[in-house]
């Protein structure tokens, strides 16, 4: 019996605290947890890398999580890979601007705990996979 495959979460998130909280969760959840600090190295470990699912903050230094989500859909070898924004942004204008520049999901921190986030992660990879 094939072992069950083990998807790659990239964590795109610049505060410390909370980008760590949201690595142990998905590393005890059975996930490979890639993370960046900012959006542009995050930018760049998603085109490396190629992770099955990008958890995406909006407000970070270097590149914000629109712009990276813009350079993610327009790269042939980035654009098919889910992106779910988890920010604290939760004006009607910025949630359509993130599902209408291609996030499969936009998630207020606030309203989510870690365990909520990996419930909704599985259940988008379980209908790309």
């Amino acid at each position: 019996m094939a072992a069950k495959k083990k998807f790659r979460v990239l964590i795109v998130e610049d505060d410390a605290f909370l980008a760590g909280i949201y690595t142990t969760k998905f590393s005890l959840e059975g996930f490979d947890v890639l993370s960046a600090g900012d959006g542009l190295a995050g930018l760049k470990v998603a085109r490396k890398e190629l992770p099955d699912i990008i958890l995406l903050d909006v407000l970070m230094p270097k590149m914000d999580g629109f712009e990276v989500l813009d350079e993610l859909k327009k790269d042939a070898a980035t654009k098919h890979i889910p992106v779910v924004i988890l920010t604290n942004l939760g004006q009607k204008e910025d949630v359509q601007r993130g599902l209408k520049g291609g996030a499969v999901d936009y998630l207020i921190k606030a309203h989510f705990v870690p365990a909520d986030t990996v419930a909704k992660v599985r259940k988008i990879l379980a209908h790309v996979s």
